[in-house]
Formats: structure tokens, C-alpha cells, sequence
């Protein structure tokens, strides 16, 4: 990690309470009605925060999202992102959500990083995968090589999006298409609405219309550098006088010590700090209330 980076206010992780949270989830489209919060529909996001709420995980912003899907899309692999002043055990979140969710929804894992960032912007990648009934298909294999092939490369798609697509001002994506394991290959950084379902109306049929949603898959999400760079991992290989358990993030530890031992922990005039720098680097220490 850059210590230079300004996406990073060492004081600000310091002295706030919260973290951001990555959930690596996937989810059975046939399960819900859409993707995004809709009144009197059964969401995604909605049975997301519906369960993490009632085993004790909560946030105050909203859910952000890496990759978004149509009603009835299921996705292998999907990011939900919130920052959060939750200090308990994420092992634990991880398996009584799924012990609830049952089969519709599943927590993958759990990635602690930075709070407050925005996703949608520190994403490279998305890859879908469109597979189709072969009794559907009207194109044969050498047609539907050919035309992956030819709509590949960056240019205006609009050609391939409804009416809300229409509307949008940025119509050039860049896209990746293939066609392999009976199914057609889909990696951008952005899509426009409903242009893998037209796209795969178009390369399989011949006709650009939406194809069933039911036969989408969000298949991976792909992270730029510099959020992988932002991940807090564990340092059980760190162990201080006074100090309850480190975490590292880059270059950057981050200490963890009892309100009551940081004084000791810093030492007087800093002494003890300025000696775990030296030894270690870039440290930040937070404080944990001590349990009466």
C-alpha cells in the first residue's frame, strides 16, 4: 500500500469506529423478483440486509454493489459492500447467514477493508455467462464464434439495450465475447441494461431481443489493484506486550489495545511506539473498550 494514496486518512482509520465490508455472495435468481430495494418485491439486497439484521450486523448507508442483475439473473459470485461499526466474530456472521438463507443466498466470504468507498468505482471486470437450450438455438457453432468475434472491441452499444439504455449518455463499453462450455462468454467493465440478454438473442437466434434472464449468470467479479491493496487481513504473527491482536493492511499495521493499556502500549512521550515503528513500520493503533 501507497502510503501516499489520498484514498487513505490514517487518522480517520484511527479514530472511527468503522470498517467496509466485502460479502462475496452468490444467490438463485428464480429466488427473488429483483436486484435493487423495490416496494412489495423480494429482492436481493432486501433479504440481504433482512438476515444480516437479525443476527446482529448492521450499517447505517446503504448497500453498494459490484456487479448489478436483472430480475430473475443468478449470479456464481457478486460483491455487497457496507461499512460497519461491528466488532464481532465474521466466521460467525458467515455461518448463521447461511444457516438462514438456506440455498437462495450464500455468503462466500468476507473481506474487511477501508470504510466508505465507493465499489462500483474500484471495479476492472464483470464476466458473465449466458447458456442457453440448445434446442433454442437457431445459429450454428461456426456462426456464433463469428459473430462473438465481430462484437467484441469497444464502440457504441446501444444497438444492444432498451429504452432506459437509450437514455444514457455514455454509450461506448468495451466487451470480451466467447463461446465455450456450451455457453457464451461475457467480460466488461460496464454493460449497458439488458445487453448480454440482447447480445445473446442476436449471437445464438439471429434476433436482437432479450433472451429469459433465468438462463444469466453473474459469474466473477473482477477487482482493480488498488482496492485489493485496501484488504485487512490478520497478523497472528504479531505479538506485543499489551497488545490484543494486530491486523495488516499493506505496509500498515493496525494495533489493537484495551482503552485502558494504550497509555502503557504508546509509553511515555511515545517511547514505546516510536520503538514498534522502527520495528515494524506504518503502524495505526485503535482503541477497544474495556468489558466492565
Amino acid at each position: 500500500m501507497n502510503m501516499e494514496n489520498k484514498l487513505i486518512n490514517l487518522r480517520k482509520l484511527e479514530k472511527s469506529k468503522k470498517f467496509g465490508y466485502l460479502f462475496y455472495i452468490s444467490y438463485r435468481g428464480g429466488s427473488f423478483d429483483s436486484f435493487d430495494e423495490v416496494k412489495n418485491k423480494k429482492s436481493v439486497k432486501e433479504r440481504f440486509r433482512e438476515i444480516m439484521n437479525s443476527i446482529g450486523f448492521t450499517w447505517a448507508k446503504g448497500i453498494q454493489q459490484a456487479g448489478r442483475t436483472d430480475a430473475k439473473v443468478s449470479a456464481g459470485e457478486n460483491i455487497l459492500y457496507v461499512s460497519s461499526s461491528y466488532s464481532g466474530d465474521m466466521e460467525e456472521i458467515e455461518a448463521r447467514f447461511n444457516e438462514i438463507s438456506k440455498k437462495e443466498m450464500k455468503i462466500k466470504k468476507i473481506q474487511k477493508t477501508l470504510s466508505d468507498l465507493v465499489i462500483p468505482d474500484l471495479v476492472e471486470a464483470r464476466e458473465y455467462c449466458y447458456r442457453y437450450p440448445a434446442a433454442k438455438i437457431k445459429n450454428n457453432e461456426e456462426k456464433i464464434e463469428s459473430l462473438c468475434r465481430e462484437l467484441s472491441g469497444t464502440y457504441d452499444v446501444s444497438e444492444f439495450t432498451d429504452f432506459k439504455g437509450q437514455k444514457l449518455k455514455e454509450k461506448i463499453r468495451s466487451v470480451e465475447i466467447s463461446f465455450k462450455d456450451k455457453g457464451l462468454w461475457f467480460k466488461g467493465s460496464s454493460f449497458m441494461p439488458k445487453q448480454v440478454r440482447i447480445m445473446s438473442g442476436y449471437i445464438l437466434t439471429g434476433e436482437k431481443t432479450p433472451l429469459p434472464g433465468k438462463y444469466l449468470n453473474l459469474e466473477k467479479i473482477f477487482l482493480k489493484k488498488n482496492l485489493e491493496d485496501m484488504f485487512i487481513e490478520k497478523a497472528l504473527e504479531i505479538q506485543e506486550e499489551n497488545l490484543l491482536y494486530a491486523e495488516k493492511m499493506g505496509n500498515l499495521y493496525i494495533f489493537y489495545v484495551k482503552s485502558s493499556k494504550k497509555g502503557e502500549f504508546i509509553g511515555t512521550k511515545g517511547k514505546n511506539i516510536k520503538n514498534l515503528r522502527k520495528k515494524y513500520g506504518n503502524i495505526v493503533v485503535r482503541e477497544i473498550a474495556d468489558v466492565l
